[in-house]
């Protein structure tokens, strides 16, 4: 099943690759997937960031409390004692096109992944990069 928000889709690659746990996957996975998706629909991670982490709201650029809201987000995550990237992860780079493949081909055609954006290949790579 496919789950609404492309971070839990992205991380169950991980997962199932390198045997972590759901929230540690989810914690390197998460950050990287709201930078990327952000500007679909910047106001609603600027309210998340303003009424959830107590972020600024700049009314004028929605955007830099966006970015704020998820610093705090990682930040959060960080301090609980959370992988942060890859690497402590355990996560290789050179898994990437094997982990998009997965993703995006799990039926061996070249597709993409649904949820709150739909993400191709070219994406879903993009942000496992943002994860190194």
């Amino acid at each position: 099943m496919r789950h609404p928000w492309n971070s839990h889709n992205i991380e169950h690659e991980l997962s199932a690759l390198y045997d972590c746990a759901h929230g540690a996957g989810l914690a390197v996975t998460m950050p990287a997937v709201f930078t990327y998706v952000m500007q679909h629909d910047v106001m609603r991670f600027a309210q998340v960031a303003a009424r959830v982490w107590g972020c600024q709201m700049d009314f004028a650029h929605p955007e830099v409390t966006a970015r704020a809201g998820i610093g705090a987000l990682r930040a959060f995550l960080t301090s609980i004692g959370m992988p942060r990237n890859f690497a402590e992860l355990g996560a290789r780079e050179e898994d990437i096109p094997a982990l998009v493949q997965t993703l995006c081909r799990g039926d061996g055609r070249p597709g993409s992944i649904s949820g709150f954006v739909t993400l191709d290949e070219a994406d879903c790579t993009a942000i496992y990069r943002m994860m190194l």
